[in-house]
């Protein structure tokens, strides 16, 4: 499966944003696709996963109930509704995909074989 991130920008602190991850390839459903997102000068972290089939989320902890994750596996879409928005939330974000992961590796990003560019993301205060 091939992703790509999109509609990242600049937000306000306080604010929203949507973004997407399009794939394209086959079996879309059958795959987990996650969220993870990089701050200049800090690891990568795992922000949200939405798992194949039943479509069971996930959230990192620090989410604290600002973001949504979605998909629509007719069209093979992935969105993250992020809320709440703060200047630390600023961030490349990219998207990712593991076909028929396992519950328990989730957040952890070395099981995710598929990866999209990533799009940014910036809050200003």
């Amino acid at each position: 499966v091939q992703l790509q991130a999109s509609w990242g920008g600049l937000v306000q602190a306080g604010g929203s944003r949507r973004l997407l991850c399009s794939a394209s390839g086959s079996a879309f459903i059958s795959y987990t696709v996650a969220w993870f997102r990089q701050a200049p000068g800090k690891a990568r972290e795992f922000v949200s996963a939405i798992k194949y089939g039943v479509g069971t989320t996930y959230y990192g902890d620090f989410v604290k109930g600002r973001f949504t994750i979605s998909r629509d596996n007719d069209k093979k879409m992935v969105y993250l509704q992020m809320n709440s928005l703060q200047p630390e939330d600023t961030a490349v974000y990219y998207c990712a995909a593991a076909r028929f992961l396992h519950d328990d590796y989730y957040s952890a990003e070395q099981y995710y074989n598929f990866w999209g560019q990533g799009t940014e993301v910036t809050v200003s205060s």
